[in-house]
């Protein structure tokens, strides 16, 4: 049995406690929580009973109460509470984003590393069938060489209330980005575990369009990748209805994600040859659409949990190494830079760059009074 503290109980962490004593994770028990606010920590006093309660993660940390900790605080906080854990000889599992930049985040990495214990990252749609399907598609070759990438992830609709709901929420000094850090770690994490790293990124994020909030609500990106593929990646909390439409191009077909379905046209040969041995000048290589069947699982918060136990008690495979975090990140601080500096990304791009580029923004960033509002995430994702 592993012993569980978490850290933060938010929005996020609230729910990780619920799954847990609801005996959805039968090799965790709960045995620690820390909050900031005093709100939080009645509410983990009147629901999570044999639980000690602590004020600061820090002071869990140093508890001795447990063997892991499931950090679910804002996004600055990440890398500095998950080396301290590492320091204490503890496993982590880390809510997303893996941090903020990713020089803090390498920094992060590098004492995971040094501890030699199990880091796991809260990539719950990795345990998506649809998106597991798709990263074995591609990965085994049946798509043929990657020719496009087209995301269009619009249905994260928020209202003024959430962002109004904590005082940290939306802010460069307190989250350190907007739709890109809060909503997109999944699916930018998503689109580079099936797809790979773009090597260049032209981004255009719009900061505040559809709500009171300084940092970005609607991003339009642009990439490249090394073989020459190109793609497209737009997002927003501002659009009622939303769209979540996931299309890879290859060689050998387009495969499409749309509404929990799974559609591949497949191509009766690879598009390059028939291309050049084609003497009809409108012909078009023959197409079989197929539905994709899946396994049907998508156990998301859950299944990552009972992965990291099992990790940590026989080696079971995560569903996400922690350190694989940095590569979505990557992806995030590309896009913000690209979008500040009006100007073209290359991957990897100069980290140092990024972080005065921000800390421009942390200096100027509002202070947000109040704000001490939890909504259930059930039912969200």
């Amino acid at each position: 049995m592993v012993k569980l503290g978490i850290i933060g109980v938010g929005n996020m962490g609230t729910g990780h406690a619920q799954n847990i004593l609801a005996g959805k994770c039968p090799e965790i028990t709960l045995s620690a929580i820390a909050d900031r606010r005093e709100s939080r920590r009645h509410w983990a006093k009147e629901n999570l009973p044999n639980v000690q309660i602590f004020d600061e993660g820090s002071e869990l940390i140093k508890s001795g109460l447990c063997d892991a900790v499931l950090i679910a605080v804002p996004h600055y906080q990440h890398p500095v509470l998950a080396k301290e854990a590492f320091g204490e000889g503890l496993h982590v599992l880390c809510e997303k984003p893996a941090g903020v930049y990713t020089k803090a985040v390498r920094e992060m990495n590098e004492a995971a590393d040094k501890a030699g214990k199990t880091f796991g990252m809260m990539f719950n749609q990795r345990t998506n069938c649809v998106y597991r399907k798709m990263h074995e598609m591609v990965e085994s070759g049946e798509l043929g060489d990657l020719k496009r990438v087209n995301w269009i992830i619009t249905d994260w609709y928020r209202t003024q209330i959430y962002y109004d709901s904590g005082d940290w929420r939306a802010t460069w000094a307190g989250e350190g980005g907007g739709v890109l850090l809060n909503q997109c770690p999944h699916q930018l994490d998503l689109l580079q575990w099936i797809c790979g790293l773009p090597v260049k990124v032209q981004a255009f994020c719009h900061e505040g369009k559809w709500h009171d909030i300084e940092v970005e609500d609607d991003v339009t990106a642009y990439l490249e990748f090394e073989n020459g593929a190109t793609g497209v990646f737009v997002t927003t909390t501002g659009d009622a209805p939303g769209t979540n439409r996931f299309e890879i191009t290859g060689t050998k077909g387009k495969l499409v994600c749309e509404e929990d379905v799974l559609t591949f046209w497949k191509l009766g040969e690879d598009e390059r040859e028939f291309c050049r041995a084609s003497k009809e000048g409108f012909a078009k290589p023959e197409t079989e659409k197929i539905i994709v069947e899946t396994d049907g699982e998508n156990p998301q918060h859950v299944g990552v949990l009972n992965a990291f136990a099992a990790n940590i008690l026989r080696g079971e495979p995560l569903v996400a190494d922690g350190r694989e975090g940095i590569r979505g990140l990557t992806l995030s601080n590309a896009m913000h830079l690209s979008g500040w500096l009006h100007e073209p990304v290359e991957i990897p791009f100069d980290e140092d760059l990024f972080q005065r580029e921000l800390d421009k923004r942390r200096a100027d960033s509002r202070r947000k009074e109040g704000g001490d509002i939890t909504f259930s995430t059930e039912g969200t994702y």
